[in-house]
């Protein structure tokens, strides 16, 4: 409709200077239409159709071969068009042709209004830079603002690609914390029921039932991983969808039907430590766990138990002839007496003498856990620390994983 606005007058023009007019009515239509259309369309890219519009019009500056009053109805048109595509193309065009499609349309936009000021009898150099100047004011606005929303843009898309990154992390952080633990024990179930042996009912009643409770552990934090993965309107939620206790960032698996997430801490220690000692030939114990509950904060419990976690499933892929593991939590003054600090270690005697030797190992390698859990443990102020234990005449081997966590 806009383009029929602009052609339309072509007929009122005089005879002989309709085909000027119908020249500058298809520059201005044209313009218009490029300004209206959302690009790429087809073949044709943003930086394409605003350089062949800018051309055009600067080429038509250079040959109009009308009269000078001519012009003056459609240049609002074109100059408009144009300031639209000028402030488009710096605001969205990416490539290495984006600058000189910039360039281009706001040399068009700037130089437009003197195809009527040079042809103006008498009008000299001041008419000129003074429509030079009253077109480069507008046109300066929209280039900032256009400049400053692709900052924006940019910002955004940045932050945006922060956040999927630190998804990520988290993700496969749960996925080594509790899945990886939780299934390194159903091998080593397994394993351990492969084993030589008059295996009766009851016993293998009770390895089925751990095997059973091992897996349904992994599924829950697998469903919860994979529910803080899920869209804000996938489950329901038409708020910002910040993440909160559901995102990933919440070590925990489900604790109920509503699909909420915990944070485990130092109080979980003894459900995880005696869970560990039920499976599998290695014992576990617990020390001092109680007397630190609450001296940190919930962020800095998190990352704590999962030390204990990574440590213990540690013992169960490199150690699982291990007699013993121990968990020790204790308070005490930091290095230099600045402050208070937590201390939680996994210690374990390596692969005693006599212990179980028909399990096959189970994985080759290591992996990225305890360095993961450095630099977590190093957003709260703590420090991470792992290395095999000085040999003793009844310890000829042994392992032992620590960290410190100032009190808040």
């Amino acid at each position: 409709m806009a383009a029929l606005v602009v052609l339309a007058p072509v007929l009122l023009a005089h005879p002989g200077q309709r085909a000027a007019a119908l020249l500058l009515a298809v520059m201005a239509a044209g313009a218009v239409l490029v300004a209206a259309v959302r690009w790429p369309s087809g073949r044709v890219t943003l930086i394409g159709a605003v350089s062949g519009v800018a051309a055009a019009s600067l080429l038509l500056d250079l040959v109009y071969p009308g009269p000078y009053r001519l012009p003056a109805f459609w240049l609002p048109f074109e100059w408009a068009a144009l300031l639209i595509l000028a402030g488009r193309v710096v605001r969205r065009a990416r490539g290495r042709w984006a600058g000189p499609a910039g360039a281009l349309a706001v040399t068009a936009v700037v130089v437009v209004p003197l195809r009527f000021t040079v042809r103006t009898p008498n009008g000299g150099w001041t008419a000129s830079v003074l429509a030079v100047l009253t077109s480069g004011v507008p046109l300066a606005v929209v280039v900032g603002a256009s400049l400053y929303l692709r900052v924006l843009d940019a910002r955004r898309e940045r932050a945006v690609a922060k956040a999927r990154r630190e998804q990520r992390l988290e993700v496969a952080r749960g996925l080594h914390d509790f899945v990886a633990h939780e299934i390194t024990g159903i091998v080593l179930e397994a394993q351990a029921g492969q084993l030589p042996g008059d295996h009766g009912p009851e016993e293998t009643a009770a390895l089925l039932r751990r095997l059973e409770e091992a897996g349904l552990r992994a599924l829950d934090s697998m469903d919860a991983m994979v529910g803080a993965l899920r869209e804000p309107h996938e489950d329901g939620d038409n708020g910002g969808g910040d993440g909160g206790a559901d995102s990933p960032g919440a070590i925990g698996v489900p604790a109920g039907a509503t699909g909420a997430t915990r944070v485990y801490g130092l109080a979980d220690l003894p459900e995880l430590v005696g869970r560990f000692d039920r499976t599998g030939p290695t014992r576990a114990r617990l020390e001092g766990a109680r007397e630190a509950t609450g001296l940190l904060s919930p962020e800095a419990e998190g990352a704590a138990y999962a030390v204990v976690l990574e440590a213990l499933t540690n013992v169960r892929r490199h150690a699982p002839g291990a007699a013993e593991a121990v968990v020790r939590v204790e308070t005490g003054a930091a290095e230099g007496g600045a402050g208070a600090v937590v201390r939680v270690s996994v210690s374990n005697d390596g692969r005693a003498p006599g212990g179980v030797r028909g399990l096959r190992r189970l994985r080759d390698g290591g992996g990225s856990g305890l360095p993961g859990l450095a630099e977590r443990l190093a957003v709260h102020g703590g420090t991470l620390e792992s290395g095999p234990l000085e040999p003793a005449p009844l310890r000829p081997l042994g392992w032992r994983t620590s960290c410190e966590l100032p009190v808040r």
